[in-house]
């Protein structure tokens, strides 16, 4: 944070006023923005490890589709669980960002504090019924006994490290929006690191370790998010220690977080509930289409990498920006995240197009007799026209939750899972679909996991022409891209 003596401006702006007062276009847009990309592009390539790392030593170390399907239905589990702590960490980043951009770095610290005690008391909330009853919920998911049972015992290893993973999600955000775009990667960096390590030392045996096969691969994914916990945490004291002291101008309450964070998190916690009956439509089909849609979303996720930057870019320079009272660089920096991010995710679905097969086959040989290395390929091939659409869901969601606008995305969100992806997959995946209380059954296409992934890819073109629309609505006033919204 700036000193004392200095005039209080966002830390991750970087800009260099003219005599005159202004700043220029380059300084004050696309260098913020690619300063906030190019750490966290990196950040989340190596996020994207952990799993890649579990998918891997499943495919190539252990034999069976059984596995395949359970490290699919286990990297969903895992990847939903930072999604929990979206209340205190979308708060965190925008209200963080917010006092930052204003120059009151005592109620940025403040935030920050709160933000980590809610984190704490969701874990609690989580840990105790997910002890109680967590095997109990997957059978519903629809897989087969083998695999649900391999899946339940990997979480039961991975979930007790559930404190860690709230530790790096809440803390990376509030670093985030305090501007320091480089404990996250630090953190990533150490987690992978620990995570294969560990995971392939454990699974096969090496170093006169005990092989464990599919338990080590889950002892290495929870070592590794504890090794990663101590790296933000030791981040969020030093950032803490260099925070001026002054006296706050507002008080920033439960309140304001949860006004902030709660639609957000019913967002996330809506998400996670339908992402689950997507899977579920999928697992029903059997272990090869439930194996190649969990490889096929693992390639896939690949191009949540320039999203997931350019999104944090919006959101964090939004904040701060307005938090400064300067909607038209906040405009500006929103408009430029969404077309670079186009740009970058459109990159990427040309090379799942033309290399669908070699990307397949890094985690199944393509001579397997049950087919899932060329069915996944498949996948691949059709979510790539979707990648241009859900670049603009991801960054202009972003800006607006950056800003405290998280009704919008929710309700974008909560759209197209429920009137698009659901129906759809239902309808193209299965060859009849039976209606509630078994009256009656509709006719479906058939198609299985292609007609699920062709219902994806419709979705995603649903939500990102929709939350590209509100974000055009948003910008009529003159306020800047999304007008400054108090929440007492």
């Amino acid at each position: 944070m700036s000193h004392p003596e200095q005039p209080a401006e966002p830390e991750i702006v970087a800009a260099r006023r003219s005599p005159g007062g202004g700043v220029t276009r380059f300084e004050g847009t696309l260098r913020p923005v690619a300063w906030l990309v190019l750490p966290v592009l990196v950040e989340q390539t190596l996020a994207l490890g952990v799993g890649f790392t579990d998918k891997w030593l499943t495919g190539n170390i252990l034999v069976g589709s059984e596995y395949l399907a359970a490290v699919g239905l286990v990297a969903y589990c895992v990847g939903f669980l930072p999604g929990l702590f979206s209340i205190p960490s979308v708060a965190a980043t925008a209200l963080v960002a917010r006092f930052v951009g204003a120059g009151d770095p005592g109620n940025a610290k403040r935030a920050a504090a709160l933000s980590l005690v809610i984190g704490g008391l969701l874990t609690v909330a989580v840990l105790v019924p997910a002890a109680l009853a967590g095997r109990l919920l997957l059978p519903f998911l629809g897989l087969p006994k083998e695999s649900t049972d391999l899946a339940g015992e990997y979480l039961g290893i991975v979930l007790p490290v559930l404190p860690a993973i709230m530790l790096i999600q809440v803390g990376v955000a509030i670093l985030r929006g305090a501007g320091d775009m480089f404990a996250g990667l630090a953190a990533m960096t150490v987690v992978n690191l620990v995570n294969v390590g560990v995971s392939w030392t454990l699974a096969a045996g090496l170093f006169g370790a005990p092989r464990l096969g599919w338990t080590g691969i889950a002892y290495g994914t929870a070592a590794g998010y504890l090794v990663g916990a101590c790296v933000v945490v030791a981040a969020l004291v030093r950032k803490a220690s260099l925070v001026r002291r002054e006296p706050l101008r507002e008080e920033v309450t439960f309140r304001r977080l949860f006004a902030i964070g709660v639609p957000a998190g019913v967002d996330t916690f809506i998400n996670t509930v339908l992402q689950f009956s997507y899977l579920s439509i999928v697992n029903r089909m059997g272990n090869v289409d439930a194996a190649a849609h969990a490889i096929a979303i693992t390639i896939e996720s690949t191009a949540y990498l320039p999203g997931s930057a350019f999104q944090v870019a919006a959101a964090t320079l939004a904040g701060q920006f307005l938090g400064a009272g300067d909607p038209v660089r906040a405009r500006s920096t929103v408009g430029i995240s969404a077309a670079a991010c186009m740009a970058f995710m459109s990159t990427v679905a040309a090379g799942f197009f033309s290399g669908s097969e070699q990307l397949a086959g890094l985690f199944a040989d393509t001579g397997r007799s049950d087919g899932v290395a060329v069915l996944a390929a498949s996948l691949v091939r059709i979510v790539a026209f979707a990648q241009p659409f859900l670049a603009m869901l991801m960054v202009f969601s972003g800006a607006l939750r950056g800003a405290g606008r998280t009704r919008l995305p929710l309700a974008v969100n909560a759209f197209g899972l429920v009137c698009v992806r659901l129906p759809l997959a239902m309808l193209l995946a299965w060859p009849s679909i039976p209606l509630p209380g078994g009256f009656a059954t509709l006719p479906g296409c058939g198609l299985g996991v292609v007609g699920a992934w062709y219902a994806m890819a419709a979705d995603l073109a649903v939500r990102g022409l929709g939350m590209a629309a509100l974000f055009m609505i948003a910008t009529r006033d003159r306020s800047g891209p999304v007008r400054e919204h108090r929440y007492t």
